[in-house]
C-alpha cells in the first residue's frame, strides 16, 4: 500500500473528520460527541499553530483513508510530563471506522505515517503517548519500533509514554527514510 499526504483542510474536510472522530471506533480521541462545528474549531485551532499539523493520508486514488498529526513535544501536549530532546517530533493518527476490511492497513498505515516523519532529516526519535489502556495501538507501536518507557498522567488520561528513533523504526520495519 502507498500513501501520499495533504495538508488537512479545516473547513473542507471537517464534515469527513467529523464522521471519523464520533465513531466509536474513536473513542481514544474524546471527541464522540463533538459537533461539526467542535471539529472545525479544532482543526483550525492546529492549523493555525506553529508548533502542530495534521495531514490526511490518501491512497492511490487521492481518498482520504487516514489522519496524522505531528506535533512539536516541547510546546503541545508533553510539556512538563519529560524532557523533550532536539530532534524529538509527537505523533498521533487515526485510521477510522471501515465495512471492508484490509488486512495489514493499519500497520502500513503507522509504517507510512513513521516514514513520512523520518524524511524531515530534523526528526530523530518520534514520541507518541496512547492510553495504556489502548492495547491495539501499543502493538502497532511495538511493531514499527516503539519502546515505552513509562506511564504517565495527562490532562485527559493516563499515558504510556513511549519512543522510537530512526534506527529503531529501521531496525523493526526495514523501511528507511
Amino acid at each position: 500500500m502507498t500513501f501520499t499526504f495533504r495538508p488537512l483542510d479545516p473547513l473542507r474536510d471537517a464534515e469527513l473528520l467529523h464522521g471519523w472522530l464520533t465513531h466509536p471506533k474513536a473513542a481514544f480521541w474524546m471527541m464522540q460527541d463533538a459537533k461539526l462545528e467542535d471539529v472545525e474549531r479544532a482543526y483550525m485551532e492546529v492549523a493555525a499553530d506553529a508548533h502542530q499539523e495534521a495531514l490526511l493520508g490518501l491512497d492511490e486514488d487521492g481518498v482520504p483513508v487516514f489522519l496524522m498529526e505531528r506535533y512539536d513535544p516541547a510546546h503541545r501536549e508533553l510539556v512538563g510530563l519529560y524532557e523533550p530532546l532536539a530532534g524529538d517530533v509527537g505523533m498521533h493518527f487515526l485510521t477510522p471506522a471501515t465495512d471492508r476490511l484490509v488486512h495489514g492497513f493499519t500497520r502500513a498505515v503507522i509504517t507510512a505515517v513513521m516514514a513520512h516523519l523520518f524524511e524531515d532529516p530534523a526528526v530523530e526519535r518520534v514520541v507518541v503517548e496512547p492510553d495504556v489502556t489502548n492495547k491495539a495501538v501499543h502493538a502497532l507501536n511495538e511493531a514499527v519500533g516503539f519502546v515505552p518507557e513509562r506511564e504517565i498522567q495527562k490532562p485527559e488520561k493516563m499515558a504510556l509514554l513511549s519512543f522510537c528513533t530512526r534506527e529503531q523504526f529501521l531496525l523493526a520495519t526495514g523501511v528507511s527514510a
